[in-house]
């Protein structure tokens, strides 16, 4: 048993198999989930484990150069959105493309990861970086 770190061992493979710029999805628990992308579902009930817990321990052991969020987070949920960008920095994260495009760019993700939050758009990709140079 791991002693550190993520103890989902689909969430740490995931992460151990990130490369620079690949995607994983952090999700509500009404997004839907692209044909083809793996789901890993934690949702237990409406708002556990919430949206914030996961990308606090998600984070905690990715690299991420970027956060995607859709522009509508700015007017219907404040809250996720300064959570974010408390955490991220504002020259970070991203909160300007669609809802629906964002739903497009998850198409791309190796992984999305479903929470019970039932905020709305309280979802965002997360952009791997690299822990050099």
């Amino acid at each position: 048993m791991k002693k550190h770190g993520m103890l989902n061992s689909h969430i740490s493979k995931v992460l151990s198999d990130l490369g620079h710029t690949d995607i994983i999805v952090i999700a509500d628990a009404g997004l839907p989930v692209p044909d083809g992308v793996p789901k890993i579902d934690l949702a237990l009930k409406l708002g556990t484990p919430g949206f914030r817990e996961v990308v606090d321990l998600v984070a905690e052991d990715m690299v991420i150069e970027k956060v995607i969020l859709a522009q509508e987070i700015k007017d219907e949920n404040a809250e996720a959105l300064q959570f974010i960008t408390d955490k991220f920095g504002t020259g970070t994260v991203n909160a300007s493309i669609s809802h629906e495009q964002f739903k497009a760019l998850t198409r791309h993700a190796k992984a999305v990861i479903r929470t019970g939050e039932a905020t709305p758009y309280a979802n965002c990709i997360l952009q791997a970086g690299v822990n050099f140079g």
